[in-house]
């Protein structure tokens, strides 16, 4: 695309995003299976060492829910595993990570995603007022099993950081809003690959309410946050402002659950 004389070269450079140039269900499926590939092989991974000093199944179980360090190298695993797959991918269709609108950050995105966190958290708040009333039986105070329960000092403090408010940002924007949502895009009407990107999203948090069940608090909080994202990808034609949308979200989140809240 040749930009014209009066069109800024920043204007020019942020484009709409052509269509992925690999097949959508190709795309689709690949990154799904990437999903769960990356989280199988990571905690098997992580099993290997429990095995080698022959720990029981308690000790086993006790060690890989309890220690941060553990947690926080299982994320550094998956998030390590998907990127290198996801690259492997575009260099294989010979792209780079611009055609899954990963561009250079421009100063306003983080103000964009600061803004979206504003209008994304007040609606939530009203959505939950609705519903708790619509369906008394949705637990609204359900509490999430993020996988770091016993955080103390600052080097397991700046691991939970990492692991939470650094690391999802960059690869689950990379994954979902990047790689996921532009392939739905090529093969299905623009709502339909909204909803659907956001469903999925949403479903992989179904299962952080541990033993007490499906935290469907959580789906319903990251469907809405999965649209907002979306949003600011399509209207930047980037996912800077997403990521840092998430990246607020994830930051409130982690301080109040860890700094502010008596442990």
């Amino acid at each position: 695309m040749q930009k014209s004389p009066n069109q800024p070269a920043e204007t020019a450079a942020y484009a709409p995003i052509p269509p992925v140039p690999w097949n959508g269900w190709l795309g689709a499926g690949f990154i799904i299976l990437i999903f769960y590939i990356t989280q199988f092989v990571s905690s098997f991974l992580l099993i290997v060492y429990p095995l080698i000093r022959h720990w029981s199944n308690a000790q086993t179980t006790n060690w890989l829910n309890n220690s941060v360090p553990v947690q926080f190298i299982f994320f550094l695993l998956t998030d390590a595993m998907v990127l290198g797959a996801i690259y492997l991918f575009l260099k294989a269709h010979k792209v780079s990570w611009r055609a899954i609108a990963l561009r250079r950050p421009r100063w306003r995105d983080p103000l964009f995603g600061a803004i979206a966190w504003v209008v994304y958290y007040i609606v939530f708040q009203i959505l939950v007022l609705v519903l708790s009333k619509l369906i008394p039986a949705l637990n609204v105070n359900q509490k999430q099993d993020i996988g770091f329960n016993n955080v103390h000092g600052l080097p397991e403090l700046t691991m939970t950081f990492a692991s939470l408010v650094l690391l999802p940002p960059l690869t689950e924007e990379l994954m979902v809003r990047g790689f996921l949502y532009g392939s739905l895009k090529k093969i299905m009407p623009l709502t339909g690959a909204v909803i659907l990107t956001s469903l999925l999203f949403a479903s992989a948090h179904l299962d952080e309410g541990g033993a007490a069940g499906p935290l469907y608090i959580a789906a319903i909080d990251t469907f809405l946050l999965s649209l907002a994202l979306i949003y600011l990808r399509e209207k930047t034609n980037s996912l800077w402002a997403s990521m840092s949308l998430h990246a607020i979200k994830n930051g409130v989140a982690f301080v109040a659950l860890f700094i502010f809240m008596p442990r």
